[in-house]
């Protein structure tokens, strides 16, 4: 086991001016589990690649432990990896696909039955060690492709997308497996996904990329309460942060037909930079709900509206436990979609109006110019 850290590491493409990766500075600790996540293009790949030698670092410097790895060639790193199709060999059973890194390695066959079988113990493969990859579900083949990089005992994981060939049942099982596996075997894991949900509910911590730049990296919790900027409030959460332009008034800020008082420290900010108006973020479970009305009721609100912003209902999702509102709301001519986290039992008619506010104390404030944010 052994820390990682990327040292300002950078990589630009030949044939391309702008890095894919633009100066990444993480320490990961030792035993931990950090989850590289982002959209399409953003680096995460190409950084974990970088740490595994399968990329050249232009700049800057990679270490694991004391060690740098920078220019080392991946055989000489210590590392194993989990690859999203799993790199199975299909004419080999399961027990030599698990084992074949130590067999050419030259480890003796003794030590490498015994290794393999107390992976497969741990990963509950026991009875399929004489099968052959195509006779195992999507799910035991990941698992077997585990077993490969557990049986090397390395210093550091590296798991590039491993369940996005599973459908989502089996996806959140094995998520479940493969954290509580990181957690028994205290192995330093770097974890690459598309997948915010992911992301939140297996890492210690979770780094955001944009465009190779690292956007912000904390715990999962404190990422989820303060967002460090408007990417990361629109990427980080499941249905994503509600972000309104609201403009600038005594008080706080004008939301609707209400005035919804806000941190004064992050309005003077925005008053400082010149902003007439902020990005207020609001979560879908933040919202209250002031009243509801008819389509019918529509003329007459508009002569006496009720406070907070009039939201016209689209769609309703029901899950069973929870009630995701989707509508609209008109914002001095611009329409703009919000999504609200509602009661199960009272839902709204499609068409209703709904007017909402943010719950005291739970809004979050951005910079309409910069996207950082203002709010503690």
């Amino acid at each position: 086991m052994a820390t990682v850290t990327f040292d300002k590491a950078t990589r630009v493409y030949p044939g391309s001016e702008k890095p894919a990766v633009d100066q990444l500075e993480i320490a990961i600790e030792d035993g931990e589990f950090l989850v590289l996540v982002g959209p399409s293009g953003c680096g995460k790949s190409t950084s974990l690649r970088m740490l595994a030698g399968l990329e050249d670092v232009n700049g800057g410097a990679i270490r694991i432990g004391d060690r740098d790895v920078t220019h080392l060639p991946p055989k000489d790193r210590d590392i194993a990896m989990v690859f999203q199709n799993y790199a199975l060999y299909p004419h080999m059973s399961v027990a030599d696909n698990m084992g074949f890194a130590l067999k050419i390695a030259g480890v003796n066959k003794a030590d490498i039955r015994k290794k393999v079988e107390e992976a497969a113990k741990i990963l509950d493969l026991s009875e399929y060690l004489d099968r052959k990859p195509k006779a195992l579900s999507g799910g035991q083949r990941q698992r077997v492709a585990m077993g490969r990089a557990i049986v090397r005992e390395p210093q550091v994981f590296l798991m590039d997308e491993p369940l996005s060939n599973l459908d989502a049942k089996l996806r959140v099982s094995t998520r479940t497996q493969i954290a509580s596996l990181q957690r028994r075997l205290g192995i330093t894991t770097v974890y690459v996904t598309h997948d915010q949900v992911e992301a939140m509910t297996m890492g210690d911590r979770v780094a955001v990329l944009k465009d190779g730049l690292l956007q912000q990296v904390d715990s999962p919790r404190n990422m989820y309460d303060k967002p460090a900027n408007l990417f990361v409030a629109g990427f980080i959460g499941s249905p994503a942060m509600n972000l309104i332009e609201v403009p600038i008034t005594d008080g706080g800020v004008k939301f609707g037909n209400s005035v919804v008082p806000v941190n004064r420290e992050a309005i003077k900010a925005a008053s400082d930079k010149g902003d007439t108006t902020v990005t207020v973020g609001v979560r879908p479970e933040h919202f209250e709900v002031a009243e509801h009305a008819s389509v019918a009721d529509k003329a007459a609100l508009s002569k006496d509206a009720p406070a907070g912003l009039p939201v016209t209902v689209n769609v309703v999702e029901e899950t069973g436990a929870d009630a995701f509102i989707f509508g609209t709301v008109d914002l001095g001519g611009e329409t703009k979609d919000l999504v609200i986290r509602g009661n199960s039992r009272a839902v709204p008619d499609k068409g209703s109006v709904l007017h909402v506010v943010p719950r005291s104390g739970e809004s979050h404030v951005f910079s309409t110019s910069t996207g950082a944010r203002l709010s503690d």
